[in-house]
């Protein structure tokens, strides 16, 4: 039988809340009135929010303990929020091992779509809250639950939605935790744990080229589809110069360290590259990324179309988005339209304080032997909602993971997997914190 983080996490898996953007989404609903149901189970009372049909964020407050405190200690603990979001990219069954939306459990580990981003986590908040309050005990703080929709689709029909119209769920909160955060990787034989301090700026951007519709036989030289594959070439292949902040430089300090480098002599993309399979998506943070993602144009094989499209991924450090979309304009001339689909904004905070202590302190009586380390996500999360409400976000959804497993690897890519003691030891880890701090 399996232990119930993992049994949650799998009933979450096998609702299918796949979220295609730009609104098309398969829904919600059921798995908010799942976890509603947990909240409820508990004592809480959740309440549910649609963007649209089908589309149901789901937020319970749990009231803090402030006995013996004083009114002056009591205002000195604003509410904590702690998040995460139901939906998930799509999945092609034909490139997983296994079904994507089985919730499958084989080789000690679950698998499905989501196993690691991010039903692992919003079963670990219910199995924390869960060891809190079915022993009869309280937070130290009142902790503001949420289960958002659309986070993949950058909230608009989830977290965006619910802050906007209904702020008032989040009146004295000024920290909040969430996803892509506080797991751990492995180097040179030292189990780290990266807690995320900060994410990119996020900006979707849709090119548009334009030419002479005509037979595939003509000789064509305003062709929409050439101009846009230059286009989308010289984007893709856009070398972006290293830039480090105050977080990066202290983790590429930290990393080389651990690695028995010098960072004087080694650049920081080697200093990454060293630590294997993290490499892989810390790099991310140390530079703007601009990744075409999806192309579209014509219709037939011998029509020659007017018009061709194409999605490109910009991912950019706080604060440098306009910048970047100058240099792109520049890139790639004046004759592809550019449409801004979606952009947001970057976060950056100092890696101290006392509710990073509290989470360093959670992690490291959990696992001795283990250092913390801060990170900027080279994605994004709801906590960019939360900010434009002055709530100060962080990563945390701490698994212990066995070395050589390339975690940071499955996000939205195939066969998704976590080890079962993983979730068990996040669960214990998460309670510590909500309890405690």
């Amino acid at each position: 039988m399996l232990e119930e983080t993992a049994a949650i996490a799998r009933d979450l898996i096998r609702f299918d809340t796949t979220n295609y953007g730009e609104g098309r989404s398969n829904g919600e609903t059921e798995a908010a009135e799942y976890l509603g149901a947990h909240l409820e189970r508990l004592g809480l009372t959740p309440q549910y929010f649609d963007a649209a049909p089908g589309r149901t964020s789901v937020i319970a407050r749990v009231e803090g303990s402030y006995e013996g405190a004083s009114a002056e200690v009591a205002r000195e603990r604003p509410a904590l929020v702690v998040h995460g979001h139901t939906d998930v990219v799509p999945a092609d069954a034909a490139n997983w091992t296994v079904d994507p939306f089985a919730g499958e459990v084989k080789d000690g580990m679950l698998w499905g779509r989501g196993a690691v981003d991010m039903k692992d986590m919003d079963a670990m908040m219910i199995g924390a809250l869960s060891d809190i309050l079915g022993s009869g005990k309280q937070p130290k703080r009142d902790l503001v639950i949420g289960f958002f929709s659309d986070e993949e689709n950058g909230g608009v029909f989830g977290s965006q939605h619910v802050v906007k119209n209904q702020p008032q769920l989040f009146a004295g909160a000024t920290e909040a935790i969430s996803e892509v955060g506080g797991y751990s990787i492995t180097m040179n034989g030292q189990r780290a744990y990266l807690l995320q301090t900060g994410e990119k700026a996020l900006v979707w951007i849709k090119l548009i080229a334009r030419g002479t519709a005509a037979h595939g036989s003509r000789v064509m030289e305003n062709n929409a589809i050439t101009k846009l594959a230059e286009a989308v070439a010289k984007i893709g292949r856009h070398q972006w110069p290293i830039h480090l902040t105050s977080t990066t430089e202290q983790l590429i300090g930290e990393l080389a360290r651990i690695m028995g480098t010098d960072p004087e002599q080694v650049g920081p993309d080697e200093i990454v590259l060293s630590t294997g399979t993290p490499g892989g998506f810390i790099r991310g943070s140390l530079r703007t990324t601009t990744n075409p993602t999806l192309l579209a144009g014509g219709y037939k094989h011998n029509v020659i179309p007017d018009t061709a499209e194409a999605l490109v991924d910009i991912r950019t450090l706080a604060g440098e988005e306009d910048a970047v979309l100058v240099e792109i304009r520049e890139l790639i001339g004046d004759e592809i339209e550019i449409v801004i689909m979606h952009k947001d904004i970057g976060l950056e905070t100092p890696f101290e304080g006392p509710l990073v202590e509290a989470m360093i302190s959670s992690l490291t009586t959990a696992d001795p032997e283990a250092t913390v380390l801060p990170y900027i996500l080279s994605g994004g999360t709801d906590n960019k909602a939360l900010s434009t409400l002055g709530i100060t976000g962080y990563g945390f959804a701490p698994l212990k993971l066995p070395e050589g497993l390339d975690f940071p690897g499955m996000f939205h890519g195939v066969d998704e997997r976590v080890p079962l003691d993983a979730l068990l030891f996040g669960r214990g880890v998460l309670g510590d914190l909500l309890l405690n701090y």
